[in-house]
C-alpha cells in the first residue's frame, strides 16, 4: 500500500542550534534505512509555504494566487512516498522519522483502484 507521509514541523518546539544542526544527518540516516528496506520510494524538502502558488479556474478564468491555500499553521515542510505492507508498517516507519520528535507527521494512503 502506498502512503504519502507529510512532515509538519512544530514552530512552538524550541530546538538548540546543536539540535537543529543534527537534523539533516538524522533525516539522511532515516532515508537510507527506509530505502534499504524498500519502503521509501521518494521524498523531498519543500520551499517555505510563502513561496507557494495556487491556481483556480472559475467561469473559464484562470486565477493565480501567491502563498499557500491556507495560512493556518503548521505548514507542510516535506514529504515522503512510502510503499508499506499495511498501515501498521507505515506508522512504524513514520514513528522512526526524526521530525516526529519535534513535529507532526501525517500519513495518507493513496486511493488505489
Amino acid at each position: 500500500m502506498r502512503y504519502l507521509l507529510f512532515i509538519y514541523p512544530d514552530k512552538s518546539v524550541e530546538l538548540t542550534a546543536e539540535q537543529r544542526a543534527e537534523i539533516p544527518g538524522a533525516v539522511g540516516a532515516w532515508v537510507s534505512e527506509m530505502e534499504d528496506r524498500g519502503v521509501r520510494l521518494t521524498g523531498d524538502v519543500l520551499q517555505p509555504a510563502s513561496e507557494a502558488a495556487t491556481v483556480r479556474v472559475r467561469h473559464g478564468e484562470v486565477q493565480i494566487g501567491r502563498g499557500p491555500v491556507s495560512e493556518a499553521e503548521p505548514q507542510i515542510s516535506g514529504f515522503n512516498m512510502l510503499d508499506c505492507a499495511d498501515l501498521d508498517e507505515a506508522l512504524e516507519v513514520a514513528a522512526k522519522h526524526p521530525v516526529a520528535a519535534f513535529g507532526t507527521l501525517e500519513l495518507r494512503r493513496f486511493a488505489e483502484a
